[in-house]
């Protein structure tokens, strides 16, 4: 015991075992905190006849996208998904416009990464980064028919990802000013054709439905708000 207080003592100053680190790579205790939609989706905005829930189960039948009701600022968002082989879909957030989703919001990538179609595809389309501008920082994603767990955090320009327990991705919208490139360099997709730093940081919250020819599933989709 004498021991262990020094090792933690120094651990501690290293900041290897801080309280903060930890927070980052946990999810949290959501057992008080409201889902987002209700079990029979009578409050989410959808298609008619591609969205349906069985047993607090969600998912679509076609590549079409289910949302909020209302807008969120600064929120802490939980969920766990599962996908098919092959599976590309995601989650959007501070989304302005649910008809052309696409360039007016931010998503939050879900993929099978271990498929053969998409070995080759660019870091920043991996699952747990931000699509198309933010690669996450290792693959924590499992593999298709097993379910995974998202804690994304909104506050104001900043976003981070939880993904499976590890923190993957951080990103400040502010940094983001170019809609053909990233600040890694790296290509910004030309159909995410605004910059990240100007698009709000309000807006719907939402889920991409069957897409790239692989269901998806999502459960216990919880939110937060904060100050």
């Amino acid at each position: 015991m004498k021991m262990f207080l020094p090792l933690m003592a120094m651990l501690l100053l290293c900041g290897f075992a801080t309280a903060d680190n930890h927070e980052k790579h946990a999810h949290p205790d959501t057992s008080d905190w409201p889902s987002l939609f209700k079990d029979d989706l009578s409050n989410a905005v959808k298609p008619d006849g591609v969205w349906t829930a069985e047993d607090g189960v969600f998912t679509a039948s076609e590549d079409q996208a289910i949302w909020s009701e209302r807008d969120f600022d600064n929120f802490i968002l939980d969920l766990e998904f599962k996908m098919g082989p092959g599976a590309n879909s995601g989650v959007a957030i501070y989304c302005s416009d649910i008809d052309n989703w696409i360039p007016n919001s931010l998503e939050v990538q879900i993929q099978d990464d271990k498929a053969d179609k998409w070995k080759d595809g660019a870091p920043n389309w991996r699952c747990g980064g931000i699509f198309g501008h933010l690669a996450p920082t290792k693959q924590a994603g499992k593999a298709a028919g097993e379910w995974n767990r998202y804690t994304i955090t909104c506050k104001d320009s900043q976003v981070d990802v939880v993904l499976n327990g590890e923190h993957v991705a951080s990103m400040d919208m502010r940094k983001y000013t170019s809609a053909k490139k990233n600040p890694d360099g790296s290509d910004v997709p030309p159909w995410l054709s605004k910059p990240a730093a100007e698009l709000p940081t309000k807006g719907r919250i939402g889920f991409q439905g069957k897409h790239a020819g692989a269901p998806i599933w999502f459960k216990n989709i919880k939110v937060k708000e904060l100050d």
